[in-house]
């Protein structure tokens, strides 16, 4: 059981923000406030476990030795958070910190290279002249050798209480971010409604083409099984790629692989020249991305787009077709949130559509509220489609009416989501929320799959009583005449 507050480690953490505000602009200091977290956790968690191999082999520092070197990460001498905290009143303690970061990087190459590459602590341009950086550098440093901040495993015990202030932050830097946000983090609650649809199962390879700070592909992993699955993704931002690789880390994941690269252009996650194979594929891309290479994808090398090319200003269905293609053949599932025009825009987008409908691949539909994404009102919708379909229907919900109201931002609660799922797991009708739609009705439809073809959400009004009306008319004048009459009376009394 953990002997901390999450409450209280998230907030002592966003507090070591307020270094920044106000000098360097959100979107750096937040990779610079992360990279802290994950340095201190390094050094928490070498330091905790040099000290526990000290008991162990009773203070024989070549044994202890041996052992550290078996560990996840290595933490050469000298490079750990509180050598440099033992060095803050240095005139040269950005460069210090630079030098120790490079030489974390250098002994965990195969984990962490390039880790660190968008974060300079002896940045002028971005902490301003030496005077002023080494006093920023200097407070950052006494913010996380805060005692509450203690990140030690014998401290914080099995739970994911690293994780959690990692995910805590990301959320907190998102909600900040404006339309940046979606670039790097997908609200928990959309993730976990993902994460309970795919359902992945124990040992299931999962895979996030446009995985962000990785946030969503952990929340699906966890729900395969704590340990026994395998994460992949890619992304094309190389700040963002770099967290996502330390998420990773914090979360306590080994097994996976994510690349840095344009998914659409330069797929990554590729074996003996064909694309990987996954059981699970799921993903927030980027909304009806422009320029998002149709020039060639003519010429795709993966023959990904045989059922058509997407129009050349709006990339959903060129990352739609991606995660199909990727989704392991007979078994494999796919989930992906996309903006509403997806399920009705014509012209290619519509061919592309209907071609997916006829091979049977779309399994659902699911209409997601209004300001639930950070740095967008919009609606968007969820699309799960499935490559071991065994009947022909597709099951249209429309969940955008029921959410918690929280000042700018709507949100969904557990049991908004339980009844999502269980409405898809059912995959029956359920009046003016769910219906379930046969091949024909879609064709009927023009393969145009926009949820109020479907879903009838009308409310009829009641029906109004005219004489009932007439009578409480005729009631309301009597009543003002009376009333106007006795006013009447008073003035005359005042003379009035």
């Amino acid at each position: 059981m953990s002997t901390v507050n999450q409450s209280e480690i998230n907030d002592v953490a966003w507090k070591a923000c307020d270094t920044f505000r106000g000098v360097v602009d959100a979107e750096n200091y937040r990779n610079y406030i992360l990279v802290m977290l994950f340095w201190k956790y390094m050094s928490d968690v070498w330091r905790d476990h040099r000290d526990a191999y000290l008991g162990e082999y009773n203070g024989d520092e070549a044994r202890v030795a041996r052992r550290l070197a078996r560990e996840r990460f290595q933490l050469p001498e000298g490079c750990d958070f509180y050598s440099l905290y033992a060095l803050r009143n240095e005139p040269d303690i950005g460069e210090r910190m630079n030098v120790a970061l490079a030489g974390i990087e250098e002994s965990n190459k195969s984990k962490l290279e390039g880790v660190f590459r968008e974060v300079d602590f002896n940045s002028e341009s971005k902490l301003g002249q030496t005077r002023d950086r080494n006093v920023r550098l200097k407070l950052l440093l006494e913010d996380f050798a805060d005692a509450r901040l203690d990140l030690r495993p014998s401290v914080i015990g099995e739970e994911d209480v690293i994780g959690n202030v990692y995910e805590y932050l990301l959320e907190r830097f998102a909600s900040d971010a404006g339309k940046k946000a979606g670039e790097f983090y997908t609200p928990g609650q959309v993730s976990k409604l993902l994460a309970l649809l795919l359902a992945p199962k124990k040992g299931d390879t999962i895979c996030d083409p446009s995985c962000g700070s990785g946030s969503l592909l952990i929340k699906v992993g966890r729900q395969a099984d704590e340990r026994d699955f395998a994460l992949f993704g890619q992304e094309m931002n190389g700040t963002t790629h770099a967290l996502c690789r330390m998420n990773m880390f914090l979360h306590g994941m080994d097994n996976f692989r994510i690349e840095w690269g344009d998914t659409l252009r330069n797929p990554r996650l590729v074996e003996s020249d064909h694309l990987m194979r996954f059981d699970i594929v799921v993903a927030n891309p980027p909304f009806s991305l422009d320029k998002w290479g149709c020039e060639e994808a003519s010429a795709d090398p993966f023959h990904r787009y045989h059922r058509g090319i997407p129009p050349k200003s709006k990339g959903d269905y060129a990352f739609i077709t991606h995660m199909i293609e990727t989704a392991r053949e007979g078994t494999g599932k796919v989930g992906v949130v996309v903006p509403h025009g997806v399920l009705f825009r014509g012209a290619a987008e519509g061919k592309i559509r209907r071609k997916l409908i006829e091979e049977n691949l779309l399994e659902a539909v699911i209409g997601l509220p209004a300001n639930l994404f950070f740095g967008t009102g919009i609606p968007a919708a969820i699309l799960i489609f499935n490559k071991g379909k065994t009947q022909g229907d597709v099951i249209f919900i429309d969940a955008a009416r029921e959410f918690k109201d929280a000042k700018n931002q709507s949100i969904l609660t557990d049991e908004h989501l339980q009844k999502i799922v269980q409405t898809y797991q059912a995959f029956q009708t359920v009046e003016k929320y769910a219906y379930r739609a046969t091949p024909q009705e879609i064709a009927d439809n023009d393969f145009n799959l926009n949820i109020p073809r479907y879903v009838d959400t009308f409310e009829e009004e009641a029906e109004i009583d005219l004489e009932g009306v007439k009578k409480e008319i005729a009631r309301l004048e009597s009543e003002l005449t009376g009333v106007r009459s006795k006013m009447e009376g008073y003035l005359k009394e005042l003379g009035l």
